[in-house]
Protein backbone atom coordinates (compact mmCIF):
# COMPACT_ATOMS: atom_id res chain seq x y z
CA UNK A 1 0.00 0.00 0.00
CA UNK A 2 1.44 3.09 -0.80
CA UNK A 3 1.59 5.49 2.07
CA UNK A 4 3.16 8.88 0.33
CA UNK A 5 1.19 11.49 0.39
CA UNK A 6 0.52 13.65 -2.99
CA UNK A 7 1.26 17.26 -2.19
CA UNK A 8 -1.44 18.80 -4.04
CA UNK A 9 -3.65 16.35 -2.21
CA UNK A 10 -2.23 16.97 1.38
CA UNK A 11 -4.53 18.34 4.12
CA UNK A 12 -1.94 21.38 4.49
CA UNK A 13 -2.01 22.41 0.48
CA UNK A 14 -5.75 22.01 1.02
CA UNK A 15 -6.34 24.02 4.03
CA UNK A 16 -4.35 26.25 2.62
CA UNK A 17 -5.67 26.95 -0.59
CA UNK A 18 -9.49 26.36 0.78
CA UNK A 19 -8.34 29.20 3.15
CA UNK A 20 -6.88 31.17 0.02
CA UNK A 21 -10.18 30.61 -1.93
CA UNK A 22 -12.65 31.86 1.07
CA UNK A 23 -10.60 35.35 1.19
CA UNK A 24 -10.58 35.73 -2.66
CA UNK A 25 -14.44 34.92 -2.88
CA UNK A 26 -15.09 37.62 0.05
CA UNK A 27 -13.75 40.16 -1.76
CA UNK A 28 -15.51 39.67 -4.69
CA UNK A 29 -18.80 39.31 -2.85
CA UNK A 30 -17.41 42.66 -1.69
CA UNK A 31 -17.10 44.01 -5.03
CA UNK A 32 -20.38 42.65 -6.73
CA UNK A 33 -21.86 44.80 -3.96
CA UNK A 34 -20.14 47.46 -4.24
CA UNK A 35 -21.36 47.88 -7.70
CA UNK A 36 -25.06 46.36 -7.40
CA UNK A 37 -26.49 47.34 -4.01
CA UNK A 38 -24.12 50.33 -3.17
CA UNK A 39 -25.24 52.86 -5.93
CA UNK A 40 -28.94 51.32 -5.03
CA UNK A 41 -28.00 52.00 -1.23
CA UNK A 42 -26.54 55.63 -1.85
CA UNK A 43 -29.30 56.86 -4.29
CA UNK A 44 -31.58 55.92 -1.39
CA UNK A 45 -29.58 57.47 1.36
CA UNK A 46 -29.45 60.59 -0.61
CA UNK A 47 -33.16 60.67 -1.65
CA UNK A 48 -34.01 60.49 2.04
CA UNK A 49 -31.76 63.49 2.44
CA UNK A 50 -33.00 65.49 0.03
CA UNK A 51 -36.37 64.85 1.80
CA UNK A 52 -35.23 65.89 4.97
CA UNK A 53 -33.90 68.85 3.71
CA UNK A 54 -37.33 69.71 2.08
CA UNK A 55 -38.62 69.50 5.57
CA UNK A 56 -36.18 72.14 7.06
CA UNK A 57 -36.96 74.47 4.29
CA UNK A 58 -40.45 74.36 4.96
CA UNK A 59 -40.07 75.21 8.19
CA UNK A 60 -37.96 77.58 7.66
CA UNK A 61 -40.73 79.64 5.53
CA UNK A 62 -43.17 78.70 7.85
CA UNK A 63 -41.21 80.15 10.42
CA UNK A 64 -43.12 83.79 11.38
CA UNK A 65 -39.74 85.21 11.58
CA UNK A 66 -37.92 85.14 8.12
CA UNK A 67 -35.50 87.05 7.53
CA UNK A 68 -31.98 86.76 5.45
CA UNK A 69 -30.75 83.99 7.97
CA UNK A 70 -32.21 81.85 5.70
CA UNK A 71 -29.67 81.94 3.04
CA UNK A 72 -26.92 81.86 5.61
CA UNK A 73 -28.61 78.04 6.36
CA UNK A 74 -29.62 77.38 2.88
CA UNK A 75 -26.05 77.97 1.91
CA UNK A 76 -24.58 75.31 4.04
CA UNK A 77 -26.88 72.85 3.44
CA UNK A 78 -25.98 73.32 -0.34
CA UNK A 79 -22.62 73.09 0.63
CA UNK A 80 -22.53 70.15 3.27
CA UNK A 81 -24.80 67.98 0.89
CA UNK A 82 -23.63 69.02 -2.49
CA UNK A 83 -26.94 69.90 -3.35
CA UNK A 84 -28.12 72.87 -5.63
CA UNK A 85 -31.07 74.94 -4.09
CA UNK A 86 -33.47 76.94 -5.93
CA UNK A 87 -36.61 78.64 -4.33
CA UNK A 88 -39.42 80.91 -6.46
CA UNK A 89 -42.07 82.63 -4.91
CA UNK A 90 -45.42 83.13 -5.94
CA UNK A 91 -44.90 85.68 -9.01
CA UNK A 92 -41.72 83.56 -10.05
CA UNK A 93 -39.12 85.64 -8.34
CA UNK A 94 -36.23 83.52 -7.58
CA UNK A 95 -36.08 83.95 -3.46
CA UNK A 96 -33.32 82.27 -3.21
CA UNK A 97 -30.74 80.09 -6.08
CA UNK A 98 -27.34 78.46 -4.84
CA UNK A 99 -26.32 77.91 -8.41
CA UNK A 100 -27.01 80.56 -11.32
CA UNK A 101 -26.17 77.16 -13.95
CA UNK A 102 -29.27 75.38 -11.66
CA UNK A 103 -31.63 78.60 -11.97
CA UNK A 104 -31.33 78.48 -16.07
CA UNK A 105 -31.96 74.58 -15.86
CA UNK A 106 -35.08 74.98 -14.05
CA UNK A 107 -36.35 78.01 -15.01
CA UNK A 108 -38.89 77.46 -17.64
CA UNK A 109 -39.66 74.15 -15.35
CA UNK A 110 -43.77 73.71 -14.08
CA UNK A 111 -43.84 71.93 -10.49
CA UNK A 112 -43.50 68.52 -11.32
CA UNK A 113 -42.90 68.23 -15.23
CA UNK A 114 -39.47 68.34 -16.29
CA UNK A 115 -40.05 68.31 -20.51
CA UNK A 116 -39.14 65.44 -22.76
CA UNK A 117 -36.61 65.95 -25.16
CA UNK A 118 -33.76 67.79 -23.14
CA UNK A 119 -33.87 65.62 -20.13
CA UNK A 120 -34.75 62.18 -19.52
CA UNK A 121 -36.80 61.62 -16.86
CA UNK A 122 -37.28 58.51 -14.05
CA UNK A 123 -39.93 59.52 -10.68
CA UNK A 124 -38.21 57.61 -7.54
CA UNK A 125 -41.14 59.05 -5.74
CA UNK A 126 -44.12 61.33 -5.60
CA UNK A 127 -46.73 62.24 -3.59
CA UNK A 128 -48.68 65.32 -3.06
CA UNK A 129 -46.08 67.00 -1.20
CA UNK A 130 -43.49 66.50 -3.33
CA UNK A 131 -41.84 64.69 -6.78
CA UNK A 132 -38.24 63.04 -6.51
CA UNK A 133 -37.08 62.19 -10.67
CA UNK A 134 -33.43 61.06 -11.64
CA UNK A 135 -32.85 62.14 -14.54
CA UNK A 136 -29.71 62.48 -16.90
CA UNK A 137 -29.45 66.28 -18.68
CA UNK A 138 -28.70 65.60 -22.49
CA UNK A 139 -26.85 68.94 -22.59
CA UNK A 140 -24.16 68.13 -19.56
CA UNK A 141 -24.62 64.60 -20.37
CA UNK A 142 -24.98 64.10 -16.55
CA UNK A 143 -27.48 62.37 -14.16
CA UNK A 144 -29.06 64.16 -11.81
CA UNK A 145 -31.75 63.28 -9.09
CA UNK A 146 -34.43 66.54 -8.44
CA UNK A 147 -36.56 67.21 -5.90
CA UNK A 148 -38.94 69.36 -6.68
CA UNK A 149 -42.23 70.53 -4.23
CA UNK A 150 -44.56 73.15 -3.30
CA UNK A 151 -43.65 75.01 0.21
CA UNK A 152 -46.30 75.64 3.18
CA UNK A 153 -46.41 78.67 2.04
CA UNK A 154 -46.88 78.44 -1.79
CA UNK A 155 -43.20 78.77 -2.90
CA UNK A 156 -41.58 76.33 -5.28
CA UNK A 157 -38.52 74.47 -4.06
CA UNK A 158 -35.92 72.68 -6.29
CA UNK A 159 -33.41 70.67 -4.91
CA UNK A 160 -30.97 69.04 -7.60
CA UNK A 161 -27.90 65.99 -6.59
CA UNK A 162 -25.71 65.00 -9.39
CA UNK A 163 -25.48 61.33 -9.63
CA UNK A 164 -22.12 61.44 -11.06
CA UNK A 165 -20.54 61.95 -7.46
CA UNK A 166 -22.05 58.26 -6.68
CA UNK A 167 -21.09 56.39 -9.94
CA UNK A 168 -17.53 57.93 -8.89
CA UNK A 169 -17.61 57.34 -5.63
CA UNK A 170 -18.01 53.65 -6.46
CA UNK A 171 -15.40 53.36 -9.05
CA UNK A 172 -13.27 54.93 -6.50
CA UNK A 173 -14.04 51.94 -3.80
CA UNK A 174 -14.01 49.50 -6.55
CA UNK A 175 -10.41 50.37 -6.95
CA UNK A 176 -9.55 50.45 -3.31
CA UNK A 177 -11.29 47.39 -2.88
CA UNK A 178 -8.97 45.55 -5.58
CA UNK A 179 -5.46 47.19 -4.06
CA UNK A 180 -6.76 45.69 -0.82
CA UNK A 181 -7.41 42.65 -2.46
CA UNK A 182 -3.96 42.39 -3.60
CA UNK A 183 -2.68 43.09 -0.42
CA UNK A 184 -5.12 40.54 1.50
CA UNK A 185 -4.18 37.56 -0.89
CA UNK A 186 -0.26 38.61 -0.80
CA UNK A 187 -0.63 38.85 3.30
CA UNK A 188 -3.70 36.48 4.24
CA UNK A 189 -1.47 33.98 1.98
CA UNK A 190 1.33 34.31 4.28
CA UNK A 191 -0.96 34.67 7.31
CA UNK A 192 -2.55 31.33 6.18
CA UNK A 193 0.53 29.38 5.30
CA UNK A 194 1.55 29.80 8.83
CA UNK A 195 -1.82 28.84 10.42
CA UNK A 196 -2.39 25.90 7.84
CA UNK A 197 1.28 24.51 8.89
CA UNK A 198 -0.11 25.80 12.52
CA UNK A 199 -2.85 22.80 12.01
CA UNK A 200 -1.33 20.62 9.64
CA UNK A 201 2.13 19.90 11.59
CA UNK A 202 0.76 18.28 14.60
CA UNK A 203 -1.68 16.13 11.98
CA UNK A 204 1.04 14.97 10.15
CA UNK A 205 2.66 14.10 13.18
CA UNK A 206 -0.01 12.37 14.06
CA UNK A 207 0.11 10.19 10.65
CA UNK A 208 3.81 9.21 11.36
CA UNK A 209 2.94 7.97 14.93
CA UNK A 210 0.21 6.07 13.93
CA UNK A 211 2.24 4.73 10.97
CA UNK A 212 4.54 3.32 13.36
CA UNK A 213 2.17 2.08 15.39
CA UNK A 214 0.93 0.42 12.36
CA UNK A 215 4.43 -1.33 12.48
CA UNK A 216 4.25 -1.92 16.32
CA UNK A 217 6.61 0.63 16.77
CA UNK A 218 5.24 2.42 20.05
CA UNK A 219 8.64 4.52 20.65
CA UNK A 220 7.43 8.33 19.37
CA UNK A 221 4.67 9.82 21.61
CA UNK A 222 2.84 13.17 20.60
CA UNK A 223 4.04 16.34 22.19
CA UNK A 224 0.72 18.36 22.91
CA UNK A 225 1.37 22.40 22.51
CA UNK A 226 -0.02 24.94 25.48
CA UNK A 227 -2.94 25.47 23.37
CA UNK A 228 -4.83 22.21 24.33
CA UNK A 229 -6.90 22.02 21.16
CA UNK A 230 -9.02 19.17 19.76
CA UNK A 231 -6.12 18.43 18.30
CA UNK A 232 -3.87 17.91 21.20
CA UNK A 233 -6.75 16.10 22.84
CA UNK A 234 -6.80 14.01 19.85
CA UNK A 235 -2.80 13.30 20.04
CA UNK A 236 -3.09 12.62 24.12
CA UNK A 237 -5.89 9.87 23.15
CA UNK A 238 -3.24 8.43 20.58
CA UNK A 239 -0.39 8.59 23.12
CA UNK A 240 -2.85 6.35 25.66
CA UNK A 241 -3.85 3.92 22.95
CA UNK A 242 -0.45 3.54 22.07
CA UNK A 243 0.63 3.13 25.47
CA UNK A 244 -2.01 -0.16 26.05
CA UNK A 245 -1.30 -1.24 23.01
CA UNK A 246 2.57 -1.40 23.80
CA UNK A 247 1.28 -3.21 26.90
CA UNK A 248 -0.95 -5.47 26.02
CA UNK A 249 1.47 -6.61 22.91
CA UNK A 250 4.01 -7.04 25.11
CA UNK A 251 2.05 -9.47 27.35
CA UNK A 252 0.58 -11.46 24.56
CA UNK A 253 4.55 -11.57 23.52
CA UNK A 254 5.22 -12.40 26.92
CA UNK A 255 2.45 -15.31 26.59
CA UNK A 256 3.69 -16.13 23.87
CA UNK A 257 7.15 -17.12 24.72
CA UNK A 258 5.63 -18.88 28.20
CA UNK A 259 3.58 -21.03 25.59
CA UNK A 260 6.35 -21.59 23.60
CA UNK A 261 8.39 -23.22 26.14
CA UNK A 262 5.39 -25.09 27.47
CA UNK A 263 5.46 -26.58 24.53
CA UNK A 264 9.07 -27.50 23.96
CA UNK A 265 9.45 -28.37 27.53
CA UNK A 266 6.43 -30.90 26.53
CA UNK A 267 8.34 -32.03 23.73
CA UNK A 268 11.39 -32.02 25.05
CA UNK A 269 9.52 -34.78 27.71
CA UNK A 270 8.09 -36.58 25.50
CA UNK A 271 10.97 -36.93 23.13
CA UNK A 272 12.85 -37.92 26.54
CA UNK A 273 10.38 -40.58 27.29
CA UNK A 274 10.42 -41.93 23.60
CA UNK A 275 14.32 -41.79 23.97
CA UNK A 276 14.28 -43.12 27.32
CA UNK A 277 12.09 -46.27 25.98
CA UNK A 278 13.57 -46.67 23.30
CA UNK A 279 17.35 -46.94 24.91
CA UNK A 280 16.34 -48.99 27.93
CA UNK A 281 14.64 -51.76 25.86
CA UNK A 282 17.55 -51.65 23.59
CA UNK A 283 19.93 -52.37 26.72
CA UNK A 284 17.69 -54.72 28.34
CA UNK A 285 17.18 -57.29 26.12
CA UNK A 286 20.24 -59.27 26.97
CA UNK A 287 19.69 -58.82 30.90
CA UNK A 288 16.51 -59.55 30.71
CA UNK A 289 16.79 -62.97 27.97
CA UNK A 290 19.75 -63.63 30.77
CA UNK A 291 17.28 -63.52 33.85
CA UNK A 292 14.80 -65.56 32.08
CA UNK A 293 16.84 -68.16 31.27
CA UNK A 294 18.59 -69.10 34.54
CA UNK A 295 15.03 -68.63 36.04
CA UNK A 296 13.98 -71.13 33.94
CA UNK A 297 17.31 -73.22 34.77
CA UNK A 298 16.12 -73.39 38.75
CA UNK A 299 12.49 -73.73 38.26
CA UNK A 300 13.06 -77.00 36.02
CA UNK A 301 16.06 -78.06 38.13
CA UNK A 302 18.66 -78.41 35.32
CA UNK A 303 21.42 -78.56 37.78
CA UNK A 304 20.52 -80.43 41.10
CA UNK A 305 23.85 -79.68 42.64
CA UNK A 306 23.94 -76.77 45.22
CA UNK A 307 26.64 -74.71 43.49
CA UNK A 308 24.90 -74.61 40.32
CA UNK A 309 21.92 -73.14 41.63
CA UNK A 310 23.82 -70.75 43.51
CA UNK A 311 25.90 -69.43 40.02
CA UNK A 312 22.44 -69.17 38.60
CA UNK A 313 21.25 -67.46 41.54
CA UNK A 314 24.50 -64.85 41.40
CA UNK A 315 23.81 -64.52 37.37
CA UNK A 316 20.16 -63.38 38.11
CA UNK A 317 21.49 -61.22 40.67
CA UNK A 318 24.50 -59.63 38.93
CA UNK A 319 22.16 -59.06 35.95
CA UNK A 320 19.15 -57.23 38.00
CA UNK A 321 21.97 -54.97 39.40
CA UNK A 322 23.14 -53.98 36.42
CA UNK A 323 19.73 -53.38 35.02
CA UNK A 324 18.83 -51.57 37.83
CA UNK A 325 22.17 -49.49 37.17
CA UNK A 326 21.80 -48.75 33.46
CA UNK A 327 18.16 -47.54 34.14
CA UNK A 328 19.41 -45.40 36.98
CA UNK A 329 21.85 -44.03 34.65
CA UNK A 330 19.74 -43.27 31.80
CA UNK A 331 17.29 -41.46 34.20
CA UNK A 332 20.26 -39.26 35.43
CA UNK A 333 21.09 -38.80 31.55
CA UNK A 334 17.84 -37.82 30.37
CA UNK A 335 17.48 -35.17 32.92
CA UNK A 336 21.22 -33.57 32.50
CA UNK A 337 20.35 -33.41 28.54
CA UNK A 338 17.36 -31.92 29.05
CA UNK A 339 18.21 -29.33 31.20
CA UNK A 340 16.24 -31.08 34.61
CA UNK A 341 18.85 -31.39 36.75
CA UNK A 342 20.03 -29.09 39.80
CA UNK A 343 23.22 -28.67 40.72
CA UNK A 344 24.75 -28.09 44.10
CA UNK A 345 27.50 -25.94 42.95
CA UNK A 346 29.99 -24.83 45.49
CA UNK A 347 33.51 -24.55 45.84
CA UNK A 348 35.79 -27.86 46.72
CA UNK A 349 39.43 -28.42 46.21
CA UNK A 350 40.04 -30.24 43.03
CA UNK A 351 43.01 -32.29 43.75
CA UNK A 352 41.40 -33.56 46.93
CA UNK A 353 38.65 -34.76 44.49
CA UNK A 354 41.31 -36.10 42.49
CA UNK A 355 43.64 -38.16 45.04
CA UNK A 356 40.66 -39.57 46.66
CA UNK A 357 39.40 -41.15 43.60
CA UNK A 358 42.98 -42.22 42.37
CA UNK A 359 43.15 -43.99 45.96
CA UNK A 360 39.54 -46.05 44.87
CA UNK A 361 40.84 -47.20 42.43
CA UNK A 362 44.27 -48.44 43.88
CA UNK A 363 42.50 -52.46 43.45
CA UNK A 364 41.70 -51.81 40.03
CA UNK A 365 45.19 -50.46 39.08
CA UNK A 366 46.51 -53.33 40.56
CA UNK A 367 44.23 -56.11 38.90
CA UNK A 368 44.86 -54.15 35.72
CA UNK A 369 48.78 -54.41 36.12
CA UNK A 370 48.32 -50.15 35.20
CA UNK A 371 51.37 -47.61 36.04
CA UNK A 372 49.61 -44.82 37.61
CA UNK A 373 51.62 -41.17 37.28
CA UNK A 374 49.92 -38.66 39.27
CA UNK A 375 50.91 -35.09 38.71
CA UNK A 376 49.06 -33.46 40.69
CA UNK A 377 49.67 -31.52 43.24
CA UNK A 378 49.22 -28.11 45.70
CA UNK A 379 45.59 -26.96 46.02
CA UNK A 380 43.40 -26.12 43.03
CA UNK A 381 39.83 -24.33 44.46
CA UNK A 382 37.13 -24.72 41.66
CA UNK A 383 33.45 -24.11 41.70
CA UNK A 384 30.84 -26.84 40.83
CA UNK A 385 29.07 -29.73 42.25
CA UNK A 386 31.32 -31.89 43.50
CA UNK A 387 29.49 -35.05 43.16
CA UNK A 388 28.70 -34.73 39.33
CA UNK A 389 32.49 -34.02 39.03
CA UNK A 390 33.59 -36.93 40.53
CA UNK A 391 31.36 -38.56 38.10
CA UNK A 392 33.35 -37.29 35.18
CA UNK A 393 36.36 -37.91 36.85
CA UNK A 394 35.54 -41.43 37.64
CA UNK A 395 34.20 -41.90 34.39
CA UNK A 396 37.54 -40.95 32.51
CA UNK A 397 39.66 -43.00 35.45
CA UNK A 398 38.43 -45.87 35.34
CA UNK A 399 38.05 -46.26 31.50
CA UNK A 400 41.51 -45.04 31.24
CA UNK A 401 42.32 -47.83 33.66
CA UNK A 402 40.50 -50.64 31.85
CA UNK A 403 41.34 -49.85 28.51
CA UNK A 404 44.86 -48.73 29.10
CA UNK A 405 46.99 -51.81 26.40
CA UNK A 406 50.85 -52.12 26.63
CA UNK A 407 53.00 -49.81 24.74
CA UNK A 408 57.06 -50.47 25.18
CA UNK A 409 55.89 -53.53 27.70
CA UNK A 410 53.72 -51.10 29.92
CA UNK A 411 50.47 -49.99 30.58
CA UNK A 412 50.18 -45.69 31.46
CA UNK A 413 47.50 -43.63 33.36
CA UNK A 414 48.62 -39.88 33.81
CA UNK A 415 46.65 -37.55 35.63
CA UNK A 416 47.36 -33.65 35.49
CA UNK A 417 45.82 -30.10 35.95
CA UNK A 418 46.94 -27.76 33.81
CA UNK A 419 46.12 -23.90 34.81
CA UNK A 420 44.37 -21.50 32.12
CA UNK A 421 45.19 -17.95 34.59
CA UNK A 422 44.27 -15.94 31.35
CA UNK A 423 40.60 -17.38 31.47
CA UNK A 424 40.69 -18.29 34.62
CA UNK A 425 39.76 -22.33 34.23
CA UNK A 426 41.84 -25.79 35.28
CA UNK A 427 42.14 -28.27 32.82
CA UNK A 428 42.18 -31.54 33.94
CA UNK A 429 43.63 -34.02 31.78
CA UNK A 430 43.43 -38.06 31.94
CA UNK A 431 46.08 -39.85 29.59
CA UNK A 432 46.44 -43.80 28.64
CA UNK A 433 48.39 -45.64 26.59
CA UNK A 434 46.09 -46.73 23.92
CA UNK A 435 45.81 -46.95 20.26
CA UNK A 436 45.01 -43.32 18.57
CA UNK A 437 41.31 -43.06 17.49
CA UNK A 438 40.17 -42.17 14.14
CA UNK A 439 37.90 -39.06 13.58
CA UNK A 440 34.94 -41.02 13.33
CA UNK A 441 35.77 -42.91 16.92
CA UNK A 442 36.58 -39.37 17.85
CA UNK A 443 32.85 -37.80 17.33
CA UNK A 444 31.29 -41.06 17.80
CA UNK A 445 32.19 -42.56 21.52
CA UNK A 446 30.31 -39.04 22.93
CA UNK A 447 26.92 -40.93 21.54
CA UNK A 448 24.96 -42.97 24.47
CA UNK A 449 25.68 -46.87 24.31
CA UNK A 450 28.98 -46.60 22.26
CA UNK A 451 31.50 -48.99 23.03
CA UNK A 452 35.20 -48.72 22.42
CA UNK A 453 35.61 -52.76 22.18
CA UNK A 454 33.61 -53.29 19.07
CA UNK A 455 32.45 -56.71 20.05
CA UNK A 456 30.23 -54.96 22.93
CA UNK A 457 30.79 -57.51 25.48
CA UNK A 458 29.77 -57.78 28.43
CA UNK A 459 32.90 -59.11 30.03
CA UNK A 460 33.90 -54.84 30.51
CA UNK A 461 31.30 -54.26 32.45
CA UNK A 462 30.82 -50.95 30.80
CA UNK A 463 27.42 -50.25 29.04
CA UNK A 464 28.69 -47.32 26.75
CA UNK A 465 26.33 -44.46 28.86
CA UNK A 466 29.66 -42.94 31.02
CA UNK A 467 31.20 -40.48 28.31
CA UNK A 468 27.53 -39.29 27.53
CA UNK A 469 27.34 -38.29 31.24
CA UNK A 470 30.06 -36.45 30.64
CA UNK A 471 29.02 -34.21 27.56
CA UNK A 472 25.54 -33.65 29.43
CA UNK A 473 27.73 -32.66 32.95
CA UNK A 474 29.90 -30.53 30.68
CA UNK A 475 27.31 -29.18 28.63
CA UNK A 476 25.26 -27.87 31.59
CA UNK A 477 28.46 -25.84 32.67
CA UNK A 478 29.25 -24.57 29.18
CA UNK A 479 32.90 -25.87 30.11
CA UNK A 480 35.21 -27.59 27.41
CA UNK A 481 35.72 -31.46 26.80
CA UNK A 482 36.86 -34.16 24.78
CA UNK A 483 39.53 -36.45 23.67
CA UNK A 484 42.77 -35.88 21.63
CA UNK A 485 45.77 -38.28 19.76
CA UNK A 486 48.98 -37.57 21.19
CA UNK A 487 52.10 -39.26 21.23
CA UNK A 488 51.53 -42.96 22.94
CA UNK A 489 48.18 -42.75 23.53
CA UNK A 490 44.97 -40.89 24.11
CA UNK A 491 44.18 -37.68 26.28
CA UNK A 492 40.57 -37.08 28.01
CA UNK A 493 40.13 -33.41 29.05
CA UNK A 494 37.92 -31.53 30.24
CA UNK A 495 37.69 -28.00 32.23
CA UNK A 496 36.46 -25.78 35.65
CA UNK A 497 35.81 -22.69 36.35
CA UNK A 498 38.69 -21.57 38.93
CA UNK A 499 37.94 -19.82 42.49
CA UNK A 500 40.79 -16.60 42.27
CA UNK A 501 40.22 -15.21 45.98
CA UNK A 502 43.43 -15.87 47.56
CA UNK A 503 42.83 -19.57 48.00
CA UNK A 504 43.24 -20.60 44.41
CA UNK A 505 46.02 -21.25 43.20
CA UNK A 506 47.07 -17.53 42.48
Amino acid sequence: MDTKINYFKSIKTRLFLSLCIIVISIIAVLILLNNFVLKQFYEFNKKNQLIDVYYVINNYYNSDNIDTAISDELNKISLKNNFNILIKNNFGNTIYSSNTDFYSAIEDLALSIIPEGRFNNNILEKNNKYTITKFKDNKSNMNFIILTAVLDNSYKLYIRMPVAAIEESVKISNEFLSIIAVFVIIIGGIVLSIVSKRFSEPIIELNDITKKMSNLNFSQKFKPSEAHDEIDMLGENINILSDKLEKTINQLRNTNVELEKDVEEKSQIDEMRKSFISDVSHELKTPIALIQGYSEGLIENVNSDEESRKFYAEVILDEATKMDKLVKQLLELMKLEYGKMQFNNKEFDLVELENEIIRKSAVMVDKENVVMENNISGKIIVFADDFYIDQVLTNYITNAIKYAIEINGEKRVRIENEIDEKNNKVRVKVFNTFVQFSEEEINRIWKRFYKIDESRNRESGGNGIGLSLVKAIMNNYGNKYGVKNVAGGVEFYFELDLVVNGDGPF
